[in-house]
């Protein structure tokens, strides 16, 4: 053995070995030595002929062949627009008129009639409701009614599966509580509401809220409930047309309970279903981002087929609410695809085939895109 061997054993502490044993070991090692020496050998001619694929990993399957243009099938490519019309049809004693089937309601979509789809049963579909309250400006002043609210979420929030969320809003929007069934927090929140700065950013958070709504499941039905005064101050991120657009391509329905109503009304402002307004695309759309500056809490709820109500008291206030929330469950849900897929904004118009001397309240817009 080596000076520099024994040198390296002497580093592991004391080592007694005989010679027997030294040499075994030897040949140990270069039968060892050997064997690996021939198994990376076999490896490497293996991998040569047949690359490794990453393991756990099944093989590649090799690509399949293009078709050649002579016998292959066009592909063609279908699209469909389906517009939800949520439709209350409300008597002059304030019930709501039951029962009507497809053939009872007529739809105009831009002046033409449509084929339509009327679910048999009244909404019962779980709710995802969005609560936006003012907290600028003014809006101080109806605290003590805002606090007295949470009670009376529990009337959109009868399905054991529904969900509210509460924002509040002044220049910039705050999400004060996420979803949740119950309303302990909510009502918590909305007694201990703070006074925000001088803006009233309607526009941004009425797109907050929707795109909050949106990340709910499909078969939910989305609601929300807007407590705000009447003009938007200090939208930074939200234009009228984005915000008509955004509406005009989402199921949310809007409710509008506003602090005070404005008593002029341009001429086109819409009176229930939106009969007035003009058919031609372009100008409808000029006459609502026009109407936006004026009032775009009303022209939000009548375009989504919600409502817009104001009020002044404690009790108007709770009966606004109450209103809201029956009939929010109250609507017929109508579908049907456009005859005509121009794009950009549509002015829907919903009647009874019968005079029932009904309410209806409707759907007023919808925006189609491009693509549709």
């Amino acid at each position: 053995m080596t000076p520099a061997r024994n040198a390296r054993l002497t580093l592991r502490g004391p080592l007694i070995l005989s010679v027997g044993v030294i040499s075994r070991m030897r040949s140990a090692v270069s039968c060892l030595v050997a064997l690996l020496v021939i198994f990376f050998l076999c490896a490497d001619a293996a991998s040569a002929q047949n690359p490794p694929s990453p393991k756990n990993l099944p093989p590649v399957e090799p690509p399949k062949p293009i078709p050649s243009r002579q016998g292959s099938t066009p592909t063609i490519r279908v699209t469909t627009t389906e517009v939800l019309v949520p439709t209350l049809v409300e008597k002059r004693d304030g019930g709501i008129l039951y029962g009507l089937k497809p053939n009872d309601f007529v739809l105009e979509d831009n002046g033409v009639r449509q084929r339509i789809r009327v679910q048999e049963e009244l909404d019962t579909a779980p709710v995802a409701l969005v609560v936006a309250v003012e907290e600028g400006g003014a809006s101080v002043l109806e605290f003590d009614k805002l606090a007295k609210l949470g009670p009376l979420l529990d009337l959109f929030l009868s399905d054991s599966r529904s969900r509210v969320a509460l924002v509040g809003f002044d220049s910039t929007q705050h999400l004060l509580e996420d979803y949740t069934h119950a309303g302990d927090e909510v009502n918590r929140d909305l007694m201990n509401l703070q006074p925000g700065d001088g803006g009233a950013a309607i526009l941004d958070t009425i797109s907050y809220s929707v795109n909050l709504l949106q990340s709910q499941p499909k078969e939910y039905r989305r609601v929300l409930l807007l407590i705000s005064e009447e003009r938007d101050h200090g939208s930074k991120h939200t234009k009228a047309e984005k915000l008509i657009r955004q509406i005009g391509e989402s199921d949310v329905l809007v409710l509008s309970v506003a602090f005070s109503p404005l008593r002029a009304e341009f001429a086109h402002d819409v009176k229930d279903s939106g009969d007035d307004r003009t058919m031609n695309m372009v100008s409808a759309l000029a006459a609502l981002v026009k109407a936006f500056k004026k009032n775009v809490t009303k022209e939000i709820a009548q375009m989504s087929g919600g409502e817009y109500t104001t009020f002044t008291g404690d009790k108007r206030f709770e009966a606004r609410v109450v209103d809201a929330a029956k009939h929010m469950r109250n609507r017929y849900l109508i579908t049907f695809g456009p005859s005509d897929p121009t794009p950009g904004l549509h002015t829907i118009r919903v009647r009874t085939a019968q005079d029932y001397g009904a309410r209806i309240v409707a759907r007023a817009d919808y925006w189609l895109d491009p693509g549709q």
